[in-house]
């Protein structure tokens, strides 16, 4: 378990099922995903395999629930996919968090988690380039844009672009002192 200010990021478990299966529903939420909307046997099919993650040595994936601790509530999903000492980020959260900085919050404490615990050099995302909100998130987390794919994947049968992302370890470790004024408040348990 991670913990930031305001949030814990836990693993999936199997009564999550309600929250994740209403906003991997929502077509809204879900607009720029390669997947979704999810159907009942998706969303059970996800929380498994985030689940047997768990159990994966070295562990290298991270399928992390969002929840808002104040109200115990699930408001998203964030996952690290480490690949050698590179990771992709992604996350997805309902429509009820976003605008509220949750987002930004999760990434810093997941990326610090990768960087200093996991011994990252490079952390990478990607994010359609009409989704403004995903945009200003992978900014506030100091990440740069490095890339844009022409037609890198597909959505709901219609080919899309993706900008890509990314940050060094180096740049993190300037970027949480000076830009974000962000000590690791990563509390791991």
């Amino acid at each position: 378990m991670l913990r930031s200010e305001r949030l814990l990021l836990r693993d999936f478990r199997d009564d999550d099922y309600d929250a994740v299966h209403a906003y991997a529903t929502d077509l809204d939420v879900v607009r720029y995903m390669t997947w979704g909307p999810n159907s009942e046997a998706e969303t059970r099919d996800f929380l498994k395999r985030a689940q047997s993650n768990t159990e994966l040595d070295p562990r290298v994936e991270f399928e992390l629930a969002v929840i808002r601790e104040d109200k115990e509530e699930l408001i998203g999903g964030i996952g690290l996919h480490v690949e050698g000492s590179k990771a992709m980020l992604g996350y997805c959260y309902s429509r009820s968090a976003w605008g509220q900085g949750y987002a930004t919050e999760a990434g810093r404490v997941l990326m610090d988690f990768g960087f200093r615990s996991l011994g990252l050099h490079r952390i990478w995302a990607c994010c359609d380039p009409e989704n403004a909100g995903s945009i200003r998130v992978l900014q506030k987390l100091g990440m740069k844009q490095e890339g844009h794919l022409k037609h890198d994947c597909q959505i709901r049968g219609e080919w899309r672009d993706n900008l890509l992302f990314g940050i060094l370890e180096d740049d993190w470790e300037l970027a949480i002192r000076s830009e974000f004024g962000f000590t690791s408040h990563a509390r791991g348990e």
